[in-house]
């Protein structure tokens, strides 16, 4: 079934997930939910709080960034198939030099901003079945995977962004919120208080 995904300025969306267990309620049922939300938005990644729910759950699959052409093969490689489940997840280590990637989000749909994040990441999460895992990730896997980390911290992009950029952007942010925009997914708006 496919949810809405929350739009910017839900409060649900600024909350800090809690930890869930292995009896959380119809688990695997959410997670397909969760699945079919972020295919049919033609997402990468997804969170609990964006549809809803402050649960440290995220989901990923960068399969369609291996389609891009201007990655090494290696990069392509390495997200191909990545499909992937976290529960209950922390970020142990980020290191490195700093860069920048353009990101956008699936709850502030129609913005793209550069952001800087740190290339690699050491993250400890459980899978789908709570077997627990401690991994490191680099490149655009590790951006990704920090992407939706910071959506179960209570942190959207737009926080990394400079205050100049974030005063261009607030028209387009109150906007979202209001339900103000063309998407051809989903969403559940805070102010506008309909579902489109």
């Amino acid at each position: 079934m496919i949810l809405p995904i929350i739009a910017y300025g839900d409060p649900v969306l600024r909350k800090k997930a809690r930890d869930i267990t292995a009896e959380y309620p119809n688990l695997s049922v959410l997670l397909e939910n969760m699945y079919d939300t972020m295919y049919n938005a033609y997402g990468v990644g997804l969170a609990a709080p964006q549809v809803g729910l402050p649960i440290r759950i995220f989901l990923v699959d960068a399969t369609p960034f291996a389609e891009d052409e201007a990655l090494t093969e290696d990069e392509r490689a390495q997200l191909d198939g990545f499909k992937r489940t976290f529960i209950n997840a922390k970020i142990l280590d980020e290191s490195g030099d700093e860069w920048a990637f353009n990101e956008g989000c699936l709850s502030i749909p129609n913005i793209r901003e550069d952001v800087f994040r740190k290339p690699s990441i050491k993250i400890e999460y459980q899978d789908e079945n709570f077997k627990t895992h401690v991994e490191e990730f680099d490149g655009l896997l590790a951006r990704i995977i920090q992407h939706e980390y910071d959506h179960i911290e209570g942190v959207l992009f737009t926080d990394k962004i400079s205050n100049f950029k974030k005063r261009l952007i607030k028209g387009k942010l109150t906007n979202i919120s209001k339900g103000k925009i063309n998407i051809d997914y989903k969403m559940r708006f805070p102010d506008a208080k309909k579902k489109r």
